[in-house]
C-alpha cells in the first residue's frame, strides 16, 4: 500500500509544483512519514527531492533567466549556509505549544510559525485584487535570496519565499519555472552539503526499491506536468502559487506539517 499511496503522492506533487516552483518535499515528507520514522522520511524525502530538481532542471533549466538567477541564487547560497549551521544549533529548541487533535499530538515550532505567516502575507499579495499590480523591482532580487536561502537551509522551506520574489518580476512563465528550478538546485546542493554529515539514513537502504520508484513517479510528474506549460496562462500559475501557499502556511502555522 505504501508503494502506491507514495508513488502518486510524488507523481501529484511533482507535476503540481512545476508550476508553482515549491511544495514538493513540503508535501511528500508527511505521506513518507506515514509510513517511516520522522529521520528516515526526512531523508527519503530530501533525495527524491534533490533527483527530482536535477530531472526539471534538464527539462526547464534552458529557460532560466541568468541575470535573476545570479542576483537571486547568489545571495540563496550564502544565507543557505548560515540557515543549515544554524539548524544545528536550534535542533532542540522547545515547541511553542502543543495541543491534540483527534489523539495526534501537535506541535507549533517557532520557525514553521514565521514561515507560516510570511506564507500568508505573501499568499494575500497574490489573491487581493488591490496587489494586482504590485511588484518588487529586481533592485530586491537579492534580498528575496537571502530570505529564501536563509530559511531553506534552516528548515527546508525555500520554494514558497522564491516563488513569492520571483512571480513579480515579469518573468515569462516558462522563464519564472526555469529560473525556480535552477536557484531551487543551487540551494539544495548548499544545504545538502551541510546537511550530509547530520543526515540519519538507517534505514533507507531498506526501503531502497521504493526511493526509486518515488523518484521515478516524481519524474513521471514533472515530465507531463512541462508538457503542460503551453496550455498554462501566467495567470493560472499565480493562482496555484497563492493556493499553495495558503494551504501549507496553514498546515505549518498548525503543525499538521
Amino acid at each position: 500500500m505504501e508503494y502506491i499511496i507514495i508513488s502518486v503522492a510524488a507523481f501529484l506533487t511533482s507535476g503540481l509544483t512545476l508550476f508553482s516552483g515549491f511544495g514538493l518535499g513540503t508535501l511528500l515528507m508527511p505521506v513518507f512519514a506515514i509510513f517511516f520514522p520522522i529521520h528516515i522520511a526526512v531523508g527519503m524525502t530530501a533525495l527524491v527531492h534533490f533527483a527530482n530538481n536535477i530531472f526539471k532542471l534538464a527539462l526547464v533549466g534552458r529557460e532560466a533567466d541568468k541575470l535573476t538567477v545570479i542576483r537571486f541564487g547568489l545571495p540563496a547560497i550564502l544565507a543557505a549556509f548560515v540557515g543549515a549551521f544554524l539548524l544545528q544549533w536550534l535542533s532542540d529548541l522547545q515547541p511553542l505549544f502543543s495541543y491534540s487533535v483527534f489523539g495526534n499530538n501537535l506541535q507549533i515550532m517557532p520557525v514553521k510559525l514565521i514561515i507560516a505567516i510570511l506564507m500568508l502575507i505573501f499568499a494575500l499579495f497574490e489573491l487581493l485584487p488591490r496587489f494586482e499590480k504590485l511588484s518588487f523591482p529586481k533592485k530586491y532580487l537579492p534580498i528575496g535570496g537571502v530570505l529564501s536561502g536563509f530559511f531553506g537551509g534552516l528548515s527546508g522551506h525555500q520554494g514558497a519565499l522564491r516563488s513569492a520574489f520571483l512571480i513579480k518580476t515579469g518573468l515569462s512563465k516558462e522563464s519564472f519555472i526555469g529560473t525556480g528550478v535552477v536557484i531551487a538546485c543551487l540551494i539544495d546542493v548548499t544545504r545538502l552539503s551541510v546537511y550530509s554529515g547530520h543526515f540519519a539514513i538507517t534505514g533507507i537502504e531498506d526501503n531502497f526499491v521504493l526511493l526509486i520508484i518515488a523518484t521515478l513517479a516524481a519524474f513521471l510528474g514533472a515530465f507531463i506536468g512541462n508538457r503542460l506549460i503551453k496550455k498554462i496562462t501566467l495567470s493560472i500559475v499565480k493562482i496555484i502559487v497563492a493556493i499553495m501557499l495558503l494551504l501549507i502556511a496553514i498546515g505549518l502555522g498548525t503543525g499538521l506539517i
